[in-house]
């Protein structure tokens, strides 16, 4: 993760739940996803790997008992849980699948990183060093957006994604060339947003693409939001591919 992005996330910290909170349904329906195609065990050796404040390494900590939880960014990692359950370990994506930062177990059973591939610059490098990681019958989950997105963003923001989000595909390819059997799925969740909150949401840059934007831009573009979408309510599917990779 750049030093931009890292800033990104260290200001959005304190805010970054309640972003989320409106939908408890959202996020228990995201956890199921998860621990089913992740298969997480009690007493497994799991990482979620871009943890953030730990939203998913909550439901991942009372699967397995405890979860390894690993951000490059301070400030989420201050949002987690108290408690032995989670284990904080400030680290990049890169940092882990070098090496350069140890994990706590030499071998892991589960690693888990949501929405956090697209800020990884060499994904070979880092998926084959998970891979490398994972004990026999481990499992990686990589859970990410699709190239396209229904999101209610401005056309240059819609635009900035495609440009910036690689494809599920892509991953599980390189989930094959590192030793792993990798599947890719899609699911979707129904959302609903007061349209003033998610405007709200889009000027606190809710989103890492839009860092990209000045305050200025941004401005013009919850103008945009608002002048396309004329009701009180904004209604979209939230589609994610889910791409696992299975050691053995």
């Amino acid at each position: 993760m750049a030093g931009q992005e890292r800033e990104h996330y260290d200001r959005l910290a304190g805010s970054y739940n309640e972003n989320w909170a409106h939908s408890p349904e959202f996020i228990g329906w995201m956890m199921g996803q998860i621990l089913d195609r992740l298969q997480v065990r009690p007493g497994d050796r799991v990482v979620d790997l871009g943890c953030g404040t730990g939203l998913y390494s909550r439901g991942l900590a009372e699967r397995a008992g405890r979860v390894v939880c690993v951000d490059p960014s301070a400030g989420m990692l201050g949002q987690l849980p108290g408690g032995e359950a989670f284990v904080p370990v400030q680290a990049s994506a890169e940092d882990v699948a070098s090496e350069r930062v140890r994990l706590p177990d030499e071998r892991v059973d589960a690693v888990l990183v949501k929405e956090a591939i697209h800020h990884v610059g060499d994904r070979t490098a880092v998926i084959g060093g998970l891979a490398g990681l994972l004990a026999e019958g481990g499992r990686l989950l990589v859970v990410m957006l699709p190239v396209t997105i229904a999101y209610p963003l401005f056309a240059a923001a819609l635009e900035a994604f495609e440009r910036m989000q690689p494809d599920p595909d892509d991953i599980a390819s390189l989930m094959e060339d590192s030793g792993l059997r990798a599947t890719v799925a899609y699911a979707e969740f129904p959302l609903s947003f007061e349209k003033q909150r998610y405007l709200g949401m889009v000027r606190d840059r809710y989103m890492s693409l839009l860092s990209e934007f000045s305050d200025a831009e941004l401005e013009q573009g919850i103008a945009e939001i608002d002048e396309r979408h004329h009701g009180e309510l904004l209604e979209f599917g939230d589609r994610f591919a889910f791409v696992l990779g299975v050691n053995g």
